[in-house]
């Protein structure tokens, strides 16, 4: 088996469903802040975070992306699919400490275009934090090839 490809298209189902969970921490958050340079102060002072409607720091809200992405390129579809689209609404602050869990669900499966649309929900503390859909492009299973 190899272990870049992940499900292929053929072995794929609606209804199919997957997860990655990971407590937030505040090196998390630090880290996310200095790979991608945003550094709104809400993220990263608490100080001026106190000051705020969430009363305290809360997470990048594209951290509920990254383990969407994080589900989509290692469990379902897995490796060899590639991330085309994600439409991502944002319900409830994550804050450190929390465990948020990613979860993809095959929605539609279009055989011709290769492509399969997931919902996407992450959830903290049983309550939805981040929704919306993705759509991703997977490998048909190879032709076998003749000796």
């Amino acid at each position: 088996m190899n272990p870049y490809q992940g499900h292929y298209l053929e072995d794929l189902a609606v209804g199919m469903s997957d997860c990655v969970t990971k407590t937030i921490s505040e090196s998390d958050i630090l880290q996310f802040a200095d790979i991608t340079g945003d550094t709104n102060p809400i993220h990263i002072d608490a100080e001026y975070a106190a000051t705020t409607t969430f009363g305290k720091r809360i997470a990048h809200g594209m951290f509920a992306g990254g383990l969407i992405s994080a589900v989509l390129g290692t469990r379902l579809p897995g490796p060899g699919a590639i991330y085309l689209e994600q439409h991502l609404e944002f319900k409830l602050p994550i804050h450190i400490g929390d465990a948020i869990t990613a979860i993809a669900t095959i929605e539609e499966i279009d055989l011709r275009r290769k492509k399969v649309k997931l919902t996407t929900n992450c959830t903290a503390n049983g309550k939805t934090v981040a929704q919306g859909y993705a759509i991703v492009m997977v490998n048909k299973r190879p032709k076998p090839t003749s000796a």
